[in-house]
């Protein structure tokens, strides 16, 4: 298997995991020294602060789930956009927001993710302003 299937099967079974709200199925996909850079909070470093921290989202956006949109892989780097589905706990309201992932890949394991998405809690169905495929009004 190449660089390129070995990454996109991390991937597959990596959000599969996130999904799961299983800590330490999450914390398996990432190297040691594994970073989560995120547009809107500190970065997460390594499996033992990266499994609790996507429990957490799960758990706080009342199971959150992820679903993958479009996947560019080539070799060991990948880019990811996808939308997260969640439930508001103060309103009950369901919501959708999007944003895109970079990823690296070490020995077929995770070793870095630079997210790019934005979080306005006060509008939670958060994405491009404009495309097509929302269906939130901006």
């Amino acid at each position: 298997m190449d660089s390129s299937q070995r990454s996109r099967e991390r991937l597959d079974v990596y959000f599969a995991s996130c999904n799961s709200g299983d800590v330490r199925e999450i914390a398996a996909h990432f190297t040691p020294d594994a970073v989560v850079w995120d547009a809107n909070s500190r970065p997460a470093r390594g499996p033992d602060e990266i499994g609790p921290m996507w429990v957490k989202v799960r758990e706080r956006w009342g199971g959150a789930r992820w679903e993958v949109l479009s996947t560019v892989v080539e070799g060991d780097r990948a880019a990811v956009e996808w939308a997260m589905h969640g439930t508001d706990p103060q309103s009950g309201r369901a919501f959708t927001f999007r944003g895109s992932d970079h990823y690296e890949f070490r020995d077929g394991l995770i070793c870095e993710i630079r997210q790019w998405w934005t979080f306005d809690p006060t509008r939670l169905d958060t994405g491009l302003v404009g495309h097509p495929t929302l269906t939130a009004p901006h």
